[in-house]
């Protein structure tokens, strides 16, 4: 017999989490390819910030369900908007200035190091032994994929850029932290304007500090703005956030370790970044790892 922790574990929440994987890791060598072509890193994040705003918000009049943000859910409208959103494009957008899109990936997504005293002292969430060896898997993967053993760091901005990522962890940490501790009342999908908003109106003045602007960016640069404006972002963002809302903390920062390996494998494909053993060790117990924690326990 299923434990009642187990039955708690509802399938949407499982391929929402499934979803995001997907439209996030595909974000990161579009967004990397974008940078490399010219497009400049807060500039491009002030375009997918209101680019999804804008997409989100005209998805939702079509479906007449558009309305103002009820008193209940502002924490998990400000969270997300500043936290997971605004923090985390601006950190992770302007470390790849410094670091592969793969490394990127892998770092800005590790809210596994953040979410497990978050779970422990905020949420009071029961943490079973068989998720903390989940965590250690994944966190393992992590490592042998980062490979900090093959990282020059004297070379110039790579320490700051590796800081700047772990930085955008934590804050996507607090937002599922928050989000999971009060969930909105009628779901994410419908608070995705304003979420996105906030963050469009946090990131122009850093944008505007960094110069530059949208000028005449090449086909490609423009290309990935409307994909991770139109899809990725607005996609990727209500699928994480309601899979958060209806999974235990520590099974969607788990799970989302399998952004990484995807967007790792990605990159490989679309950037030509290198293949090799620890991308393969790595990517595989990550995968082990999300295995181990989504698996449903049993009575004895």
């Amino acid at each position: 017999m299923r434990t009642h922790a187990a039955a708690r574990i509802p399938a949407l929440g499982l391929a929402q989490l499934a979803g995001s994987v997907v439209l996030l890791s595909s974000a990161w060598p579009v967004t990397k390819a974008a940078i490399t072509a010219g497009a400049s890193p807060l500039w491009f994040a002030v375009g997918r910030a209101g680019g999804s705003a804008l997409t989100a918000l005209l998805v939702l009049g079509a479906l007449g369900r558009l309305r103002l943000p009820a008193r209940r859910d502002l924490p998990a409208v400000f969270a997300v908007g500043v936290f997971q959103l605004a923090g985390f494009f601006a950190l992770t957008h302007a470390a790849m200035a410094w670091v592969p899109a793969g490394r990127s990936a892998i770092l800005s997504n590790v809210t596994t190091i953040w979410i497990v005293p978050l779970a422990m002292l905020v949420l009071h969430e029961p943490i079973p032994p068989r998720r903390w060896l989940a965590t250690a898997l994944g966190l393992a993967g992590v490592v042998v994929l980062m490979g900090p053993w093959a990282i020059d760091w004297s070379a110039p901005g790579v320490l700051t850029g590796h800081v700047l990522l772990l930085g955008a962890g934590l804050g996507f940490a607090v937002a599922l932290t928050v989000v999971r501790r009060a969930p909105p009342r009628g779901g994410m999908l419908a608070l995705l304007p304003w979420c996105f908003g906030i963050a469009t109106l946090l990131l122009v003045p850093l944008a505007l500090l960094e110069g530059g602007g949208f000028g005449a960016w090449p086909a490609a640069s423009v290309g990935a703005l409307v994909y991770t404006g139109a899809l990725a972002g607005p996609g990727g963002t209500w699928c994480i956030m309601a899979a958060a809302a209806a999974l235990p903390a520590m099974l969607a920062s788990v799970g989302l370790l399998a952004t990484p390996a995807l967007g790792l494998l990605l990159s490989t494909w679309w950037l030509a970044e290198p293949l090799d053993a620890d991308l393969l060790a790595g990517s595989a117990l990550i995968l082990g790892g999300v295995a181990c924690a989504s698996w449903p326990g049993r009575r004895r």
